[in-house]
């Protein structure tokens, strides 16, 4: 039986889950363990699962679709365009299809802006093929009955204006690392005017060891709400995000923190300005990513902040 959820509708006419199972197990793809992962997740309840072309396990993402007997059509399934597909945008999805043994999916994203080529070598800023070019190429698929709704994936304000006034369909959604240390209020503001749902990804940031840094999970206020509610943290960051009006995609292996992770609560308006104010605090506005650096000028996929349209300030945090 699917878990009792919200569902957020999307500009396409379609409605999203506002949870998912996110399925980034490292580089490798996680093998059978991916599929393990997605396999529990459905029999849970869970109706939304997020992989990717460059997750490596989309072939195991279908198996456990299949294998678990929930029809297709119950399910909202998320897959993506990786950088050096930008140039044959039609050829991926179907490659992507072909893995999940799918005859489409629900929501087909972009997952960088930034291109590459087939052998993984980085298309310098501003050249063919650009962002508007690709989001080009994926509107036609529209037409083809292989996807249902399209968006994009890692794209700031700044991005997503260049892509609206060249392009003719508006992202169904927007998929960013968003977490009460990056609430990201002006990119949610933007993306509900025009219709764009935001999905987090990481929404339960990352262990502070992995940095030493404070960590919301173990804010004295998130733990505060949690013991109120009688409830996990990680229960009160979800429904703080859900909400908000954002979908949420956690990943957990663990049974129990799965059940835990698709169990929404009823927070008060009081406890969601608490949340809302977490990132104010020292030390807490920033992005909970490895691959950011302290360094203003260092890169993204190629790409500088600025062209990405990413506000920095030194030392790695995140302000927009």
């Amino acid at each position: 039986m699917a878990a009792d959820i919200p569902s957020f509708p999307l500009n396409s006419g379609y409605k999203m889950p506002s949870v998912g199972m996110g399925v980034w197990l490292g580089p490798d793809g996680g093998g059978e363990a991916a599929k393990q992962m997605c396999l529990t997740a459905l029999q849970l309840g869970y109706r939304h699962i997020d992989t990717a072309s460059g997750y490596a396990n989309e072939e195991q993402v279908g198996r456990a679709i299949r294998e678990s007997g929930v029809p297709r059509e119950e399910i909202f399934l998320t897959t993506k365009l990786p950088n050096h597909h930008h140039h044959k945008v039609a050829e991926s999805l179907q490659e992507s299809l072909d893995k999940l043994g799918a005859d489409y999916v629900d929501l087909y994203l972009m997952h960088w802006p930034q291109a590459y080529t087939d052998d993984n070598k980085m298309i310098p800023y501003g050249e063919s093929p650009t962002y508007v070019e690709t989001w080009r190429d994926m509107e036609k698929l529209l037409g083809t009955g292989k996807v249902r709704s399209i968006g994009v994936s890692n794209f700031s304000v700044a991005l997503l204006e260049v892509l609206l006034k060249e392009t003719t369909v508006v992202p169904a959604a927007n998929q960013v690392e968003m977490h009460p240390c990056l609430p990201s209020f002006e990119l949610k503001t933007y993306c509900d005017e025009k219709g764009i749902i935001l999905t987090a990804y990481s929404p339960l940031g990352r262990p502070k060891e992995y940095d030493g840094k404070p960590v919301f999970l173990e804010d004295a206020d998130v733990l505060k709400i949690a013991q109120i509610h009688g409830t996990t943290p990680a229960q009160v960051t979800l429904s703080w995000g859900i909400q908000r009006g954002t979908v949420v995609i956690p990943k957990s292996e663990n049974p129990k923190r799965m059940r835990q992770n698709i169990t929404v609560i009823k927070l008060t308006s009081e406890d969601m300005a608490v949340i809302d104010s977490i990132h104010q605090k020292p030390g807490m506005h920033r992005s909970l990513l490895k691959f950011h650096s302290v360094s203003l000028d260092a890169k993204i996929h190629g790409w500088t902040y600025e062209q990405l349209g990413w506000n920095m300030k030194q030392g790695g945090i995140i302000i927009g």
